[in-house]
């Protein structure tokens, strides 16, 4: 029995993927560097910053001593976008708002910093109906290593099978099937929907009457 949906936000809840590969390359761009549109939606996609500029290092040289400064700036840039572009949106506030009223615990588990997922979910107006919000910075290991998943089931006090991760890319996909829970993999924002939600629990439900 599902009891609890915990979703990712990136992709999911906010459709901020642009607005992260804006930031990342107005701070690299500061020191001549730059990512393509392609690498950040595939190579880079789920990925925290840190992980990113770290893996930028590697692939073209990319001076280890520039990245708390870059990652600082991308940070800032990130926020500037945040408050002028997050918004909240209708098909999300009903989803959330029908599936707390259905007696479900709801939670986010993000890549992201803190203050960006607090904040993201604040403007989207969304903070209100979630019993946990988890972030890279309650984690030692980012996704696609399971510990945020699995950290967040704790918190909610379940087991993992009564868990329904909603993810977009495939990090997250990895990181939920890890820690042992349900996936719902969606392709962008608006597939984050009460109707798919409650679909994909009534197929988990069934499967396990079967």
């Amino acid at each position: 029995m599902i009891k609890a949906v915990i979703f990712d936000m990136d992709g999911v809840l906010i459709e901020a993927k642009d607005w992260h590969y804006e930031a990342l390359n107005k701070a690299l761009r500061l020191f001549g560097y730059e990512i393509s549109r392609y690498d950040h939606l595939t190579t880079f996609d789920g990925l925290p910053t840190s992980k990113k500029l770290a893996m930028l290092s590697v692939e073209s040289g990319l001076p280890r001593e520039l990245h708390q400064f870059i990652n600082e700036m991308k940070q800032s840039y990130t926020m500037e976008l945040v408050q002028t572009q997050c918004k909240p949106m209708f098909v999300h506030e009903y989803a959330l708002s029908r599936l707390k009223a259905d007696g479900l615990k709801l939670a986010v588990a993000s890549n992201s910093i803190r203050t960006t997922v607090e904040v993201m979910m604040e403007k989207s107006s969304l903070d209100k109906y979630l019993d946990l919000m988890l972030s890279a910075s309650d984690v030692s290991r980012a996704k696609p290593d399971p510990e945020i998943y699995v950290t967040a089931i704790q918190k909610l006090g379940l087991r993992p099978e009564e868990c329904l991760v909603v993810e977009d890319n495939e990090n997250g996909i990895r990181a939920a099937h890890g820690a042992g829970a349900h996936v719902l993999a969606v392709k962008e924002v608006h597939d984050v929907n009460y109707a798919n939600i409650t679909g994909r629990i009534a197929e988990i439900h069934k499967g396990e009457r079967a």
